[in-house]
């Protein structure tokens, strides 16, 4: 993508068709290649990647990686039919998702969303990322892993219960971390280069990713879905 991305205002077309993510537990199995699950956020360390060089000549040993981390609070908050993220850590808000056809959703009501539509991704060439949930509730994370030949199929959508924190390597695809209701605060740190890799699925694919929130009563959409 080659222009800034007003993520609060996505304007997304309607009709899109909806592909699904297959929904899995986080264990240290599932998660292998794409990072690992955190007990605690102070014992995880950040990979910091060295700047790439843009010539023949490498990048000085010792620099190029100096530009260390930089921390704060994510917050995941539903509102109504439209789910928000607030990164502290880099002064990010957006719109991660919907529970609805973005074009019918709305903010004036407490129902309980019973799927999510993902409209973007992103990955850091720069560093890792890791999440820590401070509210200690469940939450999701669709991951897929790197390759700038991305298709909306390769993402797996992560179940944590919230007992322990994800941690994710660097160019590991991702979205922030989604909360299955109401408003959940993470603890965030990650590169402070903040160099972002995105793909809009609404507008390079035609398409939204979903998967369904455990607990909520759960409606097929037929043909609308696409594995």
């Amino acid at each position: 993508m080659n222009q800034e991305i007003d993520y609060l205002n996505p304007a997304l077309p309607a009709g899109l068709r909806r592909v699904s993510m297959p929904v899995v537990d986080a264990t240290p199995i599932t998660l292998d290649g794409f990072g690992k699950l955190v007990a605690d956020p102070r014992e995880c360390s950040i990979e910091i990647v060295q700047w790439p060089a843009v010539g023949t000549r490498p990048v000085d040993a010792g620099t190029g990686d100096e530009a260390g981390t930089t921390e704060g609070t994510f917050v995941s908050e539903w509102r109504g039919d439209i789910l928000y993220g607030r990164n502290e850590a880099v002064g990010g808000n957006y719109v991660l998702a919907y529970a609805t056809e973005p074009e019918a959703s709305r903010e004036n009501h407490t129902h309980v969303p019973e799927r999510m539509l993902l409209w973007h991704a992103n990955y850091h060439p720069d560093g890792g990322q890791l999440f820590f949930p401070l509210d200690h509730r469940p939450f999701y994370v669709p991951l897929a892993l790197p390759g700038d030949d991305i298709a909306p199929e390769k993402f797996v959508c992560f179940r944590f219960d919230g007992q322990q924190g994800l941690y994710i390597h660097p160019n590991i695809w991702h979205e922030g971390v989604f909360t299955l209701e109401g408003t959940q605060r993470f603890f965030d740190k990650q590169g402070a280069v903040h160099a972002r890799v995105s793909v809009d699925f609404a507008r390079e694919f035609g398409c939204l990713l979903e998967a369904p929130i455990a607990g909520a009563p759960q409606r097929r959409h037929g043909a609308d879905l696409q594995r």
